[in-house]
């Protein structure tokens, strides 16, 4: 493909990885990040803009890389003739409004777990001291970027989901002004998702397994995520029980981009966690090790409505968050004590499967950047998932950064739950 002029517009930074990729590909680049605070990431890997709305006209390709609104001026591009990846009001609202994507799953004819939607907490702890049992706690809107938030209930009665309750109505009631008490369902969390052309799904679609606890076990406090095991597939069940049945209105709405429902299976259906109506964060990252496609041109003929199937590895995939202080917590002074600027040191020069996050350069060197204290995501390939955990975690080892931790596990509970979801058949 000739050279293209691609514009990254980012809320918080998240996409300068890709935006590196498409650069070192042989086109031209340009990446705008609105919060100030974040604005120094990728410093050195792409040039930056400070004002995206002047950079419209010289750009061909127009990516915007999140929710919250992001999607009314995707829109707005794409109705003036642009070639855009983004999305709508519409599906910026099937994620930032859990009770609104769980009733649109449900129009589908998706079946949806059983859930209510409060914006008072006493509503919510008198519900559940009425109907015992065991509960997911979900904010909605801005709130549940704030992963620490989501809680998972392990009492039968209801009474850790009321104590944490009763802490979010002290502490976080200015935050959190809308969530979803969504009954727990037991069985395997698996997330299928796929890229949408603005007409139909383009295959092959992606399976996924998320790992968002901050320890290996799953355990600990909840975090944006600390790896993912993946695997490209042609559509098979659970795709075609769930996805797929969002085509129509998804080509109503001219969506463009990525699309994810993380789901609960177990052997008596189907049930829908939530939407990612966008790139995951670092799933996007993990897929472009996966592609053979160079992932500039995939953009290019996805943002031109091309049906084009890509080519994607055999095998597996496998990507580890390196994180530091004081992730997944926001402390500026932790940040800055212990993590601000520490150098990436590696043992030898192969940055094969080095996917940059709060990164930029300063005198030749990678650095910590932002304040969030996500580095890097480190991701090996393998034609097992064992093979590709190996390459990942080799890589991961010829890494030297202060203070720096990771999961140990990522794609190691693969042996039993692809078992179970095998034997229920939603593979097939």
């Amino acid at each position: 493909m000739e050279p293209k002029n691609f514009l990254f517009i980012s809320l918080d930074a998240l996409i300068g990885d890709t935006a590196w990729q498409v650069l070192k590909e042989g086109h031209n680049v340009k990446y705008y990040i609105q919060d100030p605070n974040q604005r120094d990431i990728a410093d050195g890997f792409v040039p930056k803009v400070d004002n995206w709305e002047n950079e419209v006209a010289w750009a061909d390709v127009i990516v915007f890389d999140d929710v919250l609104g992001e999607g009314t001026k995707a829109k707005k591009m794409r109705d003036e003739g642009k070639l855009v990846v983004g999305g709508t009001p519409y599906t910026d609202k099937l994620e930032d409004d859990r009770g609104f994507g769980q009733q649109e799953l449900k129009k589908a004819g998706i079946a949806i777990i059983p859930q209510e939607n409060f914006t008072s907490f006493d509503d919510a702890i008198a519900y559940v001291q009425n109907h015992p049992n065991k509960y997911v706690i979900k904010p909605s809107g801005e709130a549940q970027n704030k992963k620490q938030l989501l809680f998972v209930g392990e009492d039968e009665t209801g009474r850790d989901v009321v104590e944490v309750l009763e802490h979010y109505k002290r502490v976080w009631s200015d935050k959190v002004k809308e969530f979803q008490l969504q009954k727990r369902i037991s069985g395997v969390e698996v997330a299928v998702g796929a890229f949408f052309n603005g007409h139909e799904f383009v295959h092959p679609i992606n399976v996924n397994f998320e790992h968002k606890k901050l320890f290996p076990g799953n355990i600990g406090p909840s975090t944006g995520e600390m790896g993912t095991s993946m695997f490209w597939s042609p559509p098979n069940s659970l795709f075609n029980a769930t996805l797929l049945k969002m085509e129509p209105k998804l080509r109503e709405e001219h969506y463009v981009g990525y699309i994810d429902i993380n789901c609960i299976v177990n052997s008596n259906g189907v049930y829908p966690l939530e939407f990612t109506s966008r790139f995951g964060y670092p799933t996007i990252f993990i897929q472009a090790d996966g592609m053979l496609t160079p992932i500039s041109d995939f953009l290019y003929q996805l943002a031109k409505g091309e049906k084009t199937p890509f080519k994607a590895r055999s095998g597996f995939q496998v990507g580890v968050r390196v994180v530091v202080s004081p992730y997944p917590f926001d402390d500026d002074e932790a940040f800055n004590t212990h993590s601000k600027e520490a150098v990436i040191i590696f043992k030898k020069p192969n940055k094969d499967g080095i996917h940059i996050e709060d990164v930029k350069i300063v005198d030749d060197e990678w650095v910590v950047a932002g304040r969030a204290g996500v580095v890097l995501t480190v991701v090996g390939c393998g034609y097992t998932m064992q093979q590709a955990r190996n390459q990942a975690y080799n890589r991961v080892n010829n890494l030297i950064l202060p203070n720096k931790y990771y999961r140990l596990d990522i794609g190691e509970r693969w042996t039993e739950d692809s078992d179970r979801l095998h034997t229920w058949g939603y593979l097939r």
